[in-house]
């Protein structure tokens, strides 16, 4: 009222105004506007708003934009700043036709300013909103705290952490955004996405006030980093859990090869009576897949079900059920999974795909790939993964080769690291190393440690030690604390006879205080209780009768001709001692428990291993799958083996 009142005044006793006051104050030179009329426009302005909310094509804006001029609120910063942000929803580029609009505008608030600075962080150049925000600052405008979200958006998307610290010391120099958690929370973002996470840490510990979006982007943050303990320190102290505080928790745990403390959680979640929904589910299968237990898997599927999230019409869940089924060692309820799946994505078909290589069914991988392509669904990066893979682990050495040349040309998936990665391992399986080494020198990327680890297991396979040093001297590099680097190439040189190479590599792990991961196997047992083996490891309650299933199972595999792999012992030791070693690996002993547990001949034991089968254990399941009349499946580090009246399902190609 006070300023209807000056305008009043100012129209009936005319006086001089400084040209400064008019730049200052451009309201001073508007002229008097009755107050009806001032609703009138108000009303227009909130209606082209709305009209503006409501469309999607740069037709309809244009045809609104029309209307705001007809109407002469071409200088309406109000309007027109909800007339830029509509473009950028809609990917118009900010030059011409928005920029146009923008400087049109006479006095521009900040607001308008706002929008067009929000326009190039999000579509670029991001130079370009800092330019528009260093002319608004010029001009004595005052940013407000969307301005500022908008710049460091832009700086989190590009990962431009100097700048994203700047806009921070902004908003401290200018005050005013002390309090602001909107500002506070994509402060936390682009610090966590840029790397540092202390930081984003420092600014939430510094907020006087806090929501779910705080915590939360923390707790996932502190997930990716694989620092569990913290994630879940700040989610206990949480205040109110929601559901994605929840999943992130859940899905944290999954995601960190922590299966049994995100079922705990989940658990902990449906006591708390929180809804659940795919992205929960999709965590809870995902460390069910780890586990690799089929009382879990049929439960998940049960709770999938029983939430309506069955994998018939939710091609999410559907697609990591096929994942978890394949994980699992049963490949064949997977593809059952998979053929009543109404809808089926490149997630779904490349997740059916890796099962089948996993599991050594090559032939079964490459007709469904076959099958893809016919589809309206296109490979993507992953796909080919599976393809090679399922390639490699059936020694296809030309199909590898041909579909690792097609993949750019006719589908558009141009290879990355990880594609090399798969032909290196397919070529040094197949004995073809120095080929393989060619390929690395030829790469247009910096191989990665996959590339050079998966030359240095060829190079363990067919005991070629002058490579596997090029590649474990590549590795040292990348991975310098990295066991198993030294593990393999310690092996490669025992399988060659150099044990003073093989006491050069062990002094080595010794001098940098390296710790090998022990090797372990786990078995389901009754009520489907986990039960976890050790190498040499005799403590599990049933230790007696597992020694004397195993000492029988031996007895019987000798007299049908079995003998103990002795070079599958990476150590300088005499024979007996050796003996002594591969006869108590974990593999064995789970699978001594799994028989004492077994009802029947005919029935499957299914066993999990965290490292890769040695020679011996593989030789002994050939012979124990004949004699028992047992299938038995064993998961290592890199493939499934099915082991079926003394034959496995590699072939022996592995």
């Amino acid at each position: 009222m006070v300023s209807l009142a000056r305008k009043l005044i100012a129209s009936r006793n005319p006086i001089p105004i400084s040209k400064s006051y008019e730049l200052r104050n451009p309201e001073a030179l508007q002229p008097f506007v009755p107050f009806s009329r001032l609703q009138e426009t108000k009303l227009l302005e909130s209606h082209l708003v709305s009209l503006l909310d409501n469309c999607s094509s740069l037709n309809q804006i244009k045809q609104v934009h029309a209307h705001v001029i007809r109407r002469g609120l071409d200088q309406c910063c109000y309007v027109l700043a909800k007339l830029l942000r509509m473009l950028t929803k809609i990917n118009v580029p900010m030059d011409p036709y928005p920029r146009l609009v923008f400087h049109q505008v006479e006095y521009r608030n900040p607001f308008l300013w706002t929008a067009l600075i929000r326009g190039y962080s999000i579509q670029g150049p991001l130079k370009e909103a800092v330019c528009l925000y260093n002319a608004m600052r010029r001009g004595s405008i005052s940013p407000v705290s969307f301005t500022l979200t908008a710049l460091l958006k832009g700086s989190s998307d590009e990962l431009e952490l100097n700048l994203g610290r700047q806009i921070h010391c902004q908003s401290i120099k200018l005050g005013g955004f002390c309090k602001d958690l909107f500002v506070h929370n994509i402060l936390i973002d682009m610090y966590v996405k840029c790397g540092w996470l202390d930081c984003g840490r420092k600014v939430f510990d510094e907020m006087s006030e806090r929501d779910v979006i705080s915590w939360t982007s923390l707790i996932v943050a502190y997930s990716k980093s694989g620092d569990m303990a913290a994630a879940a320190e700040l989610f206990e102290r949480l205040p109110v859990k929601d559901l994605v505080a929840w999943t992130a928790m859940v899905s944290g745990f999954a995601q960190n090869a922590k299966p049994r403390e995100a079922l705990e959680f989940f658990h902990r979640m449906q006591s708390e009576g929180v809804e659940t929904d795919e992205l929960t589910l999709v965590g809870v299968i995902s460390a069910c897949a780890q586990l690799g237990a089929a009382k879990y898997a049929n439960w998940v599927r049960d709770m999938a079900e029983g939430y309506g999230f069955g994998p018939a019409n939710h091609v999410m869940v559907g697609s990591a059920l096929i994942d978890m089924y394949s994980k699992c060692g049963n490949v064949e309820e997977a593809y059952k999974v998979f053929k009543k799946m109404k809808e089926k994505n490149v997630f779904s078909y490349s997740s059916m795909i890796m099962g089948f290589a996993m599991h050594g069914c090559a032939n079964a991988a490459l007709d469904l790939f076959e099958e893809m392509v016919k589809t309206e669904v296109k490979p993507n990066k992953v796909t080919f993964i599976g393809v090679l893979m399922a390639c490699t682990h059936a020694g296809l050495v030309e199909r590898g080769r041909h579909l690792f040349d097609i993949m750019e040309k006719h589908y558009g998936v141009e290879p990355s690291v990880e594609h090399y990665a798969c032909m290196i391992d397919l070529l040094g399986r197949a004995g073809q190393l120095q080929e393989a080494l060619e390929l690395i020198k030829a790469m247009p990327m910096d191989p990665n440690s996959g590339v050079w680890g998966a030359l240095l297991g060829a190079c363990r396979i067919h005991g070629n030690p002058d490579i596997a040093e090029v590649a474990a001297n590549r590795l040292f590099e990348l991975e310098p604390d990295s066991i198993g680097n030294y593990v393999l190439l310690a092996n490669t040189y025992a399988s060659a006879g150099r044990w003073e190479d093989v006491l050069g590599v062990r002094k080595s792990i010794k001098q940098k205080l390296l710790r090998k991961d022990p090797s372990r196997s786990w078995i389901e047992g009754k009520e489907g209780v986990i039960h976890e083996f050790y190498a040499g490891d005799m403590t599990h309650p049933n230790s007696k009768e597992i020694k004397e299933a195993l000492e029988d199972l031996i007895g019987r595999l000798k007299s049908h001709g079995y003998e103990p792999n002795l070079s599958s012992v990476p150590y300088d030791l005499n024979e007996e001692h050796k003996r002594r070693i591969l006869l108590t690996h974990s593999e064995k002993l789970a699978l001594a428990y799994g028989l004492l547990i077994t009802d029947s001949a005919g029935s499957t034991i299914r066993i999990m291993k965290n490292l890769r089968i040695c020679e011996d254990c593989h030789s002994f399941m050939c012979g124990a799958s004949q004699i028992t009349g047992t299938e038995i499946i064993v998961r290592d580090n890199k493939r499934f083996h099915h082991f079926h009246n003394g034959v496995c399902s590699c072939g022996n190609f592995w």
